[in-house]
């Protein structure tokens, strides 16, 4: 007998939530951190001061899922599927201005 598989909704509360735990995750390291500030251009400052926001929250998720293996260590760190992190990054993404 197949089993059906539900489509898991999912929310801008908790694509926010998973785009903070990816900034954490960053943070955790300060090599993961360096070269996401690199790639994006933006200073510590700025990240401090726009975390939280729908803008720096698609940054974080895009960053993630843009390398296969730190999407993967993210999401087994965090106890995510790593679909569910693209899901969130393209909410994001189609809310930004």
């Amino acid at each position: 007998m197949a089993t059906r598989r539900r489509s898991k909704t999912l929310d801008r509360d908790t694509a926010e939530a998973v785009a903070l735990q990816g900034l954490a995750f960053l943070a955790e390291d300060g090599a993961r951190l360096a070269r996401f500030l690199a790639l994006t251009g933006l200073e510590m400052a700025e990240v401090r001061a726009r975390a939280g926001s729908r803008e720096l929250s698609a940054a974080v998720l895009e960053h993630l899922c843009a390398d296969e293996s730190l999407l993967l260590v993210f999401a087994a760190s965090r106890g995510l599927a790593p679909d569910s992190i693209a899901r969130a990054a393209a909410l994001l993404q189609a809310e930004a201005p």
